[in-house]
């Protein structure tokens, strides 16, 4: 009879929800780094995941192949090593290992319904993720320079952007990048977490942040994240504003309006990235911020768009403007088919 009793009092946890014993709290002998994080596909259209992901895989390949072809292009054509393209083809690297970190794994999400991620992956991701995206800041910055000399300075654009300065902004690029976020993912591992559910489909520093039992422990995350932002991507956005003024300046004491449209013309392109980059990531950050009552569906959207869209669009509005890669990209294509046997 005890044993009965016993029996009947033990809640049945089987009748529950599959995801029952994932979405609960870790209790307090667990609390720690857990073995692994739960991710989180769109919000309320979870049913549409498979079918959803072909767009994201179409994109994905887009962005492989468009900037694949960038960076061939550039690298074997010797009239092409100049300042402006090798910034490009710096870009073109980056956005490929940035949406090859993130995509594989959404992909599977959406496809597969692979939810679970270990830790030291997500730290892992995470720390690729940031540290990436501060690379391109780094180089959206130098690419507008770039334009401010051409623009403003023209006669004096060969002395001061030369190859050697350009290969010395690619190791600024790549040093600032990692020696301002590698201290987040050891930041991460020192807290303790009572929930491993995070709000993405990949793991971001926010995020995860926000899954610490002790809140009161988090104020060095809180600082150096915002630090970290502020002195890669926000001054880098300053300091873009800043150059695009001085453009706008030079580009309106020019005598007729064919040469402001033709000067103007070769800042749209990087203008484009640099709005594609930027609006989603500060968007993405003030919400994380400040609006935390913010559309969980919202939030994906936008930290999908911030990863996945830049990629896409660097090859085709790079690819289709410039009439040097496209010429060069389109002879290399001629040259491989014929190549191939009758």
């Amino acid at each position: 009879m005890r044993r009965e009793k016993l029996k009947m009092s033990r809640p049945d946890l089987s009748t529950g929800p599959p995801d029952a014993t994932l979405a609960m709290p870790f209790t307090n002998e667990s609390l720690g780094s857990p073995s692994s994080f739960i991710l989180r596909g769109l919000p309320g259209l979870e049913a549409a995941h498979f079918w959803l992901a072909f767009p994201l895989c179409a994109m994905y390949v887009v962005a492989l192949v468009g900037n694949s072809i960038v960076v061939l292009v550039i690298k074997a054509e010797p009239a092409l090593h100049t300042p402006m393209y090798f910034f490009l083809g710096m870009l073109a690297g980056v956005d490929l290992a940035l949406a090859s970190c993130t995509m594989p794994r959404v992909l599977s999400l959406f496809w597969l319904d692979a939810k679970e991620i270990a830790s030291r992956t997500c730290l892992l991701q995470m720390f690729f993720i940031h540290s990436l995206s501060g690379m391109e800041s780094t180089i959206l910055l130098a690419m507008a320079v770039d334009r401010y000399v051409a623009i403003c300075r023209p006669l004096q654009y060969s002395t001061i952007l030369t190859n050697s300065v350009t290969v010395k902004v690619g190791i600024v690029a790549l040093v600032r990048g990692v020696a301002f976020f590698l201290p987040l993912p050891l930041l991460l591992n020192r807290l303790s977490f009572c929930d491993r559910g995070l709000q993405h489909s990949y793991c971001l520093h926010q995020d995860m942040m926000n899954l610490a039992c002790d809140k009161h422990n988090l104020n060095m995350n809180i600082v150096y994240g915002l630090i970290a932002i502020s002195l890669v991507m926000g001054l880098d956005f300053l300091l873009i504003l800043v150059s695009y003024l001085l453009i706008l300046k030079a580009v309106l004491g020019l005598s007729s309006w064919e040469q402001r449209l033709r000067a103007s013309g070769t800042c749209l392109a990087h203008l484009c990235m640099v709005l594609a980059f930027y609006v989603p990531l500060i968007s993405l950050s003030v919400i994380h911020r400040y609006r935390k009552d913010a559309s969980p569906l919202l939030q994906a959207i936008l930290s999908n768009i911030y990863l996945l869209v830049p990629p896409v669009l660097n090859p085709i509005v790079y690819g289709a403007r410039t009439k040097d890669i496209r010429k060069r990209a389109l002879k290399y294509m001629r040259l491989s088919r014929n190549r191939e046997p009758h």
